[in-house]
């Protein structure tokens, strides 16, 4: 292919009047979480389908009010999956309904840590409320994310410098700075799970007492970042 001003052709090593230095820099954080997301599954259980249907929405009803008295502490509650089953007991030929189950699933992600242990402590203290999580989490416009790229970039540049001295010469000109896997990108993993609550069920009655806040000590995340970078630099003596 000949070389024009449009299109001019690729030199992917470069040349002696202008070698290429490719390197790659990287960038890991360990800074603290600014959400929790935790999962709650309110079940209730009737001898037919509208008494249990009438008993999960009470139940429901209970859980959300109780977690919206926590104002700004829950950014967000959503409602997910719902169901109404019925338990299946067998008698003589025929099969009869023996009771029927409902379950509503909800998640609520709070932004403050010590709401996020009373709100636990007491949603486990309930009837037939379970609580999964917490699940720690950066949002995916935090700060860390931009100090962790940022921080990549410095890492690319020093590096190549560093070549380029080895060498005698100075850097001249950045080529490329991308992502690694900037063309098949993986969504980063931006939470992890907490060990310090994995579940808490209890089908039985509430006790008289109200429950202690759990102690939920919050997980530091992970931010990583990597790019690739090629420079061009200034020829060596050799």
């Amino acid at each position: 292919m000949t070389s024009t001003p449009e299109h001019p052709t690729a030199v992917p090593y470069g040349t002696p009047d202008a070698p290429r230095i490719a390197v790659r820099g990287e960038a890991h954080l360990e800074v603290d979480p600014e959400i929790a997301r935790i999962g709650i599954t309110v079940g209730a259980r009737g001898t037919d389908r509208r008494s249990a249907l009438a008993d999960l929405t009470r139940r429901n009803t209970t859980v959300l009010d109780l977690v919206k008295t926590y104002g700004d502490a829950v950014e967000r509650l959503d409602t997910g999956a719902f169901s109404i089953a019925p338990e299946l007991t067998k008698h003589g030929r025929g099969e009869r309904v023996r009771a029927y189950h409902g379950r509503v699933h909800l998640t609520a992600e709070l932004t403050d840590f010590t709401a996020l242990g009373e709100l636990t402590s007491k949603l486990a203290d309930l009837d037939l409320t379970g609580v999964d999580g917490p699940w720690w989490a950066l949002r995916p416009d935090s700060p860390a994310h931009r100090d962790a790229r940022r921080q990549a970039v410095r890492e690319a540049v020093q590096r190549a410098r560093e070549y380029a001295e080895a060498l005698g010469t100075t850097l001249a000109a950045l080529v490329e700075l991308a992502d690694v896997g900037a063309e098949a990108t993986q969504p980063m993993g931006y939470e992890a799970q907490s060990r310090s609550l994995h579940r808490a069920a209890f089908a039985g009655a509430a006790v008289a007492d109200e429950a202690a806040p759990l102690d939920l000590e919050p997980q530091r995340q992970q931010v990583y970042a990597q790019v690739n970078a090629r420079f061009t630099m200034v020829p060596p003596r050799l």
